[in-house]
């Protein structure tokens, strides 16, 4: 989930020389890797009382940038990315009235695999109990050319919690003229509130077997693809001025930029829920978009206004 990268993860790190001259032989890795956290609210503030983990993939401590009564967490995966094989696991479980903002300090990254097409997967898992909240804002999964790979989100609510959280994916290197023209990609988040689910959002790419990426009801040809969720809204929250301040965001968005690099941006509210979402080409214009609405939606929310990590200036 950081841009740290163990030079053993490369492609071909498996491969071990016989000493007595035999042919090369493979071993095939498998890392999996957990974290499960806990948050709390105590005389303290909201303490992270629970930190359990397997593998590489932990936090340091947290931070409180802004009082007491609510943690920054910074996840660190050293491998800096995902192989063949690798499994990473995440549960989150907030207390009552606990609060948190969970991020990482660098872009996740889903390597090439393996001839042998061994998935790699990640499956996150946040539960909120009543009166908490959890802001779920990691940087971009970049997925590289040939990858397989599984990334599940599940988040479960409770009465009175509120969720703010993005996934933003990159689809091959479009720097580096690379799209991703082989591989598959399964992405799906879940939101449920007291055991409904209210969202299921899913994405299934496969290139070598489906033009959905070029189509014009599917990706566009976009290399870049974002989708933010908030909520649940109540009778309390002035939905329609927050609507109309989000759309105006999205709206400036889509009115600048060349013809070929035209972004698109778009608010709806499904049931109790504000989703937002970006297609282009720029993973940093998503990022930047999803901040600006998120300094919006904080306040209506969670009634702070934002306070960006610190991680993200450095």
């Amino acid at each position: 989930m950081n841009n740290w990268v163990t030079p053993a993860r490369g492609e071909g790190a498996d491969k071990l020389s016989d000493p007595l001259g035999l042919p090369e032989k493979t071993e095939q890795s498998k890392w999996k890797a957990e974290l499960s956290l806990g948050l709390a609210q105590t005389k303290r503030g909201s303490v992270l009382n629970a930190c359990r983990h397997q593998g590489p993939l932990y936090v340091q401590k947290a931070f409180y940038p802004e009082g007491r009564d609510l943690a920054h967490l910074y996840l660190l995966h050293p491998p800096g990315g995902m192989v063949s094989g690798d499994d990473l696991r995440i549960n989150v479980t907030m207390a009552q009235a606990a609060r948190a903002l969970i991020t990482t300090p660098g872009a996740g990254r889903v390597y090439k695999a393996r001839a042998d097409k061994t998935l790699q997967t990640q499956h996150i898992q946040l539960r909120l109990e009543p009166n908490s909240s959890v802001e779920w804002l990691p940087l971009e999964n970049i997925i590289y050319p040939g990858a397989h790979t599984r990334l599940h989100t599940d988040i479960h609510l409770d009465v009175g919690s509120t969720f703010i959280g993005w996934e933003i994916s990159c689809f091959g290197l479009h720097a580096s003229q690379q799209p991703f023209d082989q591989g598959q990609i399964e992405q799906r988040l879940q939101v449920f509130s007291q055991g409904r689910l209210k969202i299921r959002e899913a994405l299934s790419l496969n290139p070598e077997q489906h033009n959905f990426m070029q189509s014009r009801a599917g990706l566009a040809g976009h290399s870049v693809n974002g989708l933010l969720i908030a909520g649940p809204l109540s009778k309390t929250h002035d939905t329609d001025t927050l609507l109309s301040a989000l759309q105006a965001q999205c709206e400036a968005l889509n009115q600048t930029g060349s013809q070929s690099q035209k972004a698109l941006s778009a608010v709806s509210i499904n049931d109790e829920f504000i989703q937002l979402r970006y297609l282009g080409d720029c993973s940093e214009q998503a990022r930047l978009l999803f901040i600006r609405c998120w300094t919006l939606l904080r306040p209506a929310l969670i009634q702070r206004e934002a306070c960006e990590p610190r991680i993200w200036a450095t």
